[in-house]
């Protein structure tokens, strides 16, 4: 049974990629070498307490698990919006230490997507 789509709801990578981008939230945080997060746009560096994780996405292959993915949209004590991608589960592109350990202590609140992006 298909589970019926709200209208305008965004379900796909590349909708939420274009709507982050739109709204300007361009702000990739890598995992950094002293396993914190950074942003490369201003090279502020974040414990897992200066942010919190304001919507998860998951978004899984139609036929191929490895196609599954998570974007965190996460926002710092300043009300600035970053993302993290990652690939979903067993197929994590971060081999960085304590990557994992890392998105479980940043806190979260998950909000309506027409609280982040002003509407839809």
């Amino acid at each position: 049974m298909e589970t019926p789509q709200k209208p305008g709801a965004m379900n796909t990578l590349s909708q939420i990629m274009n709507k982050l981008h739109s709204k300007g939230y361009d702000n990739e945080l890598k995992m950094s070498d002293h396993g914190r997060m950074q942003s490369p746009v201003d090279q502020k560096i974040y414990d897992p307490e200066d942010l919190k994780i304001i919507k998860t996405y998951r978004f899984e292959g139609e036929s191929d698990p490895a196609d599954s993915s998570v974007l965190y949209l996460m926002e710092d004590k300043e009300g600035q919006k970053g993302y993290v991608l990652d690939a979903f589960g067993a197929y994590s592109t971060h081999d960085e230490s304590g990557f994992d350990d890392f998105i479980k202590k940043i806190p979260v609140e998950d909000r309506e997507e027409q609280l982040i992006y002003g509407g839809l």
